[in-house]
């Protein structure tokens, strides 16, 4: 009896001893948590400095090196604000990061967080419901992304983009409803003036996805950031649906399948068009050339459902190679409040990915992206979706210019499975 006794007094010796090896190492943890409820834990001793790096268009850096010093008078943190190109952040990020001489945070279009994540360049960041709440769901949705079965978001979203449609009030009415769309073309066009009631390029995924989206097409199946990119929606009976609509837009008399946005972009402005689709961007050339004139509505609605058109996000990540996460985490939360969104976007002039600062937009053009934002769709983040534009935009040309849909459409998928093997399969 004594000698079990001792066997398991022994025994429970051994469990006790590896459920302690086998806890979390509590200072580890609070060191990399990123967010500002530390729920009682101690918080990571502030920094002396902080690197960003913003992109470096003229507009976008000034806001940004603004709300960095509002930021380092605050914190007293020393904020260095280094201009550099999105296109060149992440192979410069690459080199620089593991030798200790890159950023706290970069600035990135969500589209390319498929593959940040995977080159191991971004820290998944831990936000808190009230954090959170405060950027517009089309924003959150585009910073998630799932890797190694686990959904994380890897980005504070600061600013967010779509389209819609810019008419000329001196041609048509505001284009409520794709009937309407058709109606401004067909009233409205004289091709051998150059005149017409509604131009839109013909191979063109990017604005032609309300089309099929609206429809009940889809890319790639799953949510937002957890894509199942074996499920291709481009060859369904509602893709098919979808491209019949678009086509019907083009043909003898409507919209020439040649195109091209240097056309579309040059006879707006001129005056000879009523419509055309297009985001902020072009906002400064057209109020330019068409003052009062110009008009903007959300996409017309489809079959009477609000057009789902697609959304995209640049957000401010963390380095995975900063020894600062929670501060960095914190300056991309304060550069992207209620009052710093309202003064980048007054001075970059893009739109708010903070609700509060969108609502609160007072010119007229930008509150009808805002409403528009709230139907849109985060363009898919996976690597994957580098395949599916051309074969797309190819088969939309073809379409356009009066072949099959169908048979159009199941070519197209074929082409994107394929290059999606080719480039190393599926996630």
């Amino acid at each position: 009896m004594k000698s079990s006794q001792k066997f398991l007094l022994m025994m429970l010796l051994i469990m006790v001893v590896a459920l302690a090896a086998c806890a979390p190492d509590r200072e580890e943890e609070t060191n990399s948590d990123t967010s500002n409820d530390t729920g009682g834990e101690e918080t990571a001793e502030q920094p002396e400095s902080l690197t960003i790096w913003a992109n470096d268009e003229e507009q976008q850096l000034e806001a940004v090196q603004s709300i960095a010093a509002d930021y380092e008078e605050q914190t007293g943190i020393e904020v260095e604000v280094v201009a550099k190109s999105m296109l060149d952040q992440l192979d410069e990020l690459a080199l620089a990061g593991p030798e200790g001489r890159g950023p706290d945070l970069f600035f990135q279009p969500h589209d390319r967080t498929g593959d940040i994540v995977a080159q191991g360049l971004v820290q998944p960041l831990s936000l808190t419901e009230e954090e959170l709440s405060s950027y517009s769901d089309a924003a959150i949705e585009s910073v998630q992304y799932e890797f190694d079965g686990q959904v994380d978001i890897y980005g504070v979203p600061s600013v967010i983009e779509t389209y819609g449609i810019f008419y000329n009030k001196d041609i048509i009415d505001e284009p409520e409803t794709m009937d309407d769309l058709m109606t401004a073309l067909e009233d409205h066009t004289d091709a051998s003036q150059d005149q017409f009631g509604f131009l839109m390029k013909p191979d063109d995924l990017y604005f032609a996805y309300p089309f099929f989206k609206t429809k009940g097409a889809y890319i790639f199946g799953g949510d937002a950031g957890e894509y199942d990119v074996n499920d291709i929606g481009l060859d369904t009976e509602a893709a098919i649906e979808g491209a019949e609509l678009f086509q019907s837009f083009f043909g003898s008399g409507l919209i020439p399948t040649s195109t091209t946005v240097d056309v579309i972009d040059g006879l707006f402005t001129e005056g000879k068009v009523g419509a055309v689709i297009n985001g902020p961007w072009s906002i400064p050339s057209y109020t330019e050339a068409l003052g009062d004139s110009l008009g903007f509505t959300p996409f017309p609605t489809i079959d009477g459902e609000d057009a789902q058109t697609f959304v995209g996000v640049k957000a401010w990540m963390v380095s995975y190679y900063s020894d600062e996460v929670e501060w960095a985490t914190d300056l991309a939360l304060f550069l992207t409040n209620e009052e710093n969104s309202q003064h980048y976007f007054e001075t970059a002039g893009e739109l708010p990915t903070n609700t509060n600062a969108l609502e609160n937009l007072e010119d007229p053009i930008f509150q009808a992206f805002s409403e528009q934002i709230d139907n849109g769709v985060p363009m898919p983040s996976t690597p994957q979706m580098s395949q599916v534009w051309e074969p797309m935009n190819n088969g939309l040309q073809f379409i356009a210019e009066g072949e099959d849909p169908s048979s159009v459409l199941s070519e197209a998928v074929e082409q994107i499975e394929a290059n999606i093997s080719a480039s190393g399969g599926a996630q």
